[in-house]
């Protein structure tokens, strides 16, 4: 591996996106780089020993070994070396269990790779608590953001999957969620780096590879180029438009919102006056600060047709919640605390 790659253009792409998600962090403040080994993460590492002594911050990694497949303390062992190679310190290397489930959608509800995801997640924050870090740099690219727009379009998760992964949120910060796949490959080649190539990216088991190798390109050949970057830039989009309504609704709660034994309540008469977007945000919203409930698009409605649609129905059981409509207001309740049948 050459000591001083040539600066190519694909090199000064991935530096410049990495320049600009260190810009503001505290002078010598220490960055890590989520490390897997493959192109993304390693192209982002090279990237980030470049810059990060230039903007006055320490930069290191942190490897996450899930043990799910046969060698993958080696990989681990590998990467971690490459990552002093390129000059980063600390680089920790994190050993995690996860339970093998059956097999299933990628970033399904109990699949595997949410389980690795899990883990590997609260293993990172371990790590950046434990050596207190200012961020957390990861590798996803726009293909990965494209691809994770149009599995939420599959599967009908509305606005919420549908603005994909945010650039930052916490201590983690997506440098290259403009940067094509493509380019981290080529940054690679260009810097005489040697990414791992996990098994699992060519299963078609998964649905994220069925997207990636077929999908997408099939989309791409029949609707011409440009179909990934349409798509992230509706994942953009949407988060703005998002983020300001979330604002707002939470703005609305806190003013119309009252406390009730074991829960909250809300006019009637304002939610049925809002259009219902915002109503149903309302509640969502409502649901989730109060008892950590997050409603699926079907027990929303459900909720609201206490509002719109009401014809003295005694309510509607969510998990840990009971809903129901009691003196002109919309009336949510811990299970523990509920309310007797026959309200109005």
């Amino acid at each position: 591996m050459p000591d001083r790659p040539r600066l190519s253009p694909a090199i000064a792409d991935v530096r410049r996106a990495v320049r600009g998600a260190l810009e503001g962090l505290p002078p010598e403040s220490l960055v890590l780089v989520a490390l897997s080994g493959g192109q993304d993460s390693l192209a982002l590492a090279a990237a980030t020993a470049f810059e990060a002594p230039r903007a006055g911050l320490r930069a290191g990694a942190v490897i996450v070994d899930h043990g799910l497949q046969s060698g993958s303390a080696d990989v681990a062992a590998r990467t971690k070396q490459q990552a002093e190679q390129l000059g980063l310190a600390p680089v920790h290397v994190e050993r995690v269990s996860v339970r093998r489930r059956e097999a299933g959608a990628v970033g399904g509800s109990g699949g595997p790779e949410a389980a690795a995801r899990d883990a590997r997640y609260a293993a990172i924050e371990r790590v950046a608590s434990q050596l207190g870090a200012s961020a957390v740099l990861l590798a996803h690219t726009l293909d990965d953001q494209a691809e994770t727009v149009l599995l939420g379009l599959a599967r009908g998760s509305g606005a919420a999957s549908l603005q994909g992964m945010a650039a930052q949120r916490g201590i983690f910060v997506r440098p290259l969620l403009g940067i094509r796949r493509a380019t981290t490959g080529q940054a690679c080649r260009d810097a005489g780096l040697e990414p791992w190539v996990d098994p699992q990216n060519a299963d078609p088991a998964f649905t994220r590879v069925r997207v990636r190798n077929r999908v997408l390109p099939l989309l791409e050949a029949e609707l011409g180029p440009g179909v990934a970057e349409a798509l992230a830039r509706t994942a953009e989009q949407l988060r703005e438009d998002s983020e300001a309504l979330g604002a707002f609704a939470e703005e609305v709660a806190e003013d119309l919102a009252e406390p009730e034994d074991a829960g909250v309540s809300l006019p009637v008469a304002a939610l049925a006056a809002n259009p219902p977007a915002l109503r149903h945000r309302l509640i969502r919203y409502v649901a989730d600060a109060e008892f950590g409930v997050s409603l699926t698009r079907a027990q929303t409605l459900e909720v609201a047709r206490l509002v719109t649609d009401w014809h003295g129905q005694t309510g509607v059981d969510l998990p840990g919640i009971r809903a129901s409509r009691r003196d002109g207001r919309l009336v949510l309740q811990a299970t523990q605390e509920r309310p007797s049948d026959g309200t109005q």
